[in-house]
């Protein structure tokens, strides 16, 4: 399994080789004794974000954002969902004001009707698709993942949506957008929540 994980990370960077906004793979090694590949990636000076966070301007919170989205457009035009955006997965060289997506171990190749793994991306990122258990999802759980990003350098509260488990990330998603609009999503795309929302997601 971690193989093909590995394997499948590969592929994708391979695919999306050439970028300036996602991390360059520039070799892989394959241990003798278990087969199991190894990733070489291109050195990125990045600054960590809790230390980088404080220090954003609203011009470098542009800059970045859009570069981060620069880079996911090129890999959704190739067919690829990162799966997991969150501050962590994205390299920023401050002195140069470059920012680069890594870490693609969770991406996979999108196909339409798919349905794919719920069990991807961090608590404080996941869109609401992925809390609610709609695995038909698409390229929009990328943006989503972006926009929480964006709330956390705005607004210097970082994670944005903190909730304490799966449930209660959506519950406090709910707050903040609104409870009618996660009901209406929820029901466009026929899925039931829960009895513990019952009186919690109420309009």
């Amino acid at each position: 399994m971690k193989r093909a994980k590995i394997k499948r990370e590969i592929q994708v960077l391979e695919t999306l080789r050439g970028h300036p906004r996602i991390v360059t793979l520039l070799d892989y090694v394959v241990d003798p004794s278990t087969r199991t590949p190894a990733i070489v990636m291109e050195y990125v000076r990045n600054v960590e974000f809790r230390t980088l966070y404080p220090l954003l301007t609203k011009d470098d919170i542009r800059r970045y954002i859009h570069q981060i989205l620069e880079g996911l457009s090129f890999a959704h035009s190739r067919g690829i969902i990162h799966r997991d955006i969150k501050p962590g997965n994205v390299l920023f060289d401050h002195e140069a004001r470059r920012a680069k997506i890594a870490d693609w171990g969770l991406a996979d190749f999108y196909l339409p009707h798919k349905a794919y793994n719920v069990r991807v991306a961090s608590r404080y990122f996941k869109a609401p698709e992925l809390l609610v258990g709609n695995g038909l999802y698409d390229y929009q759980l990328d943006v989503w993942s972006v926009g929480c990003m964006l709330a956390g350098m705005m607004f210097a509260r970082e994670p944005f949506f903190k909730g304490a488990d799966n449930q209660d990330q959506l519950v406090k998603i709910a707050k903040f957008i609104g409870t009618e609009e996660v009901l209406a999503y929820c029901s466009s795309c026929g899925v039931k929540l829960e009895a513990y929302y019952d009186d919690k997601l109420v309009k």
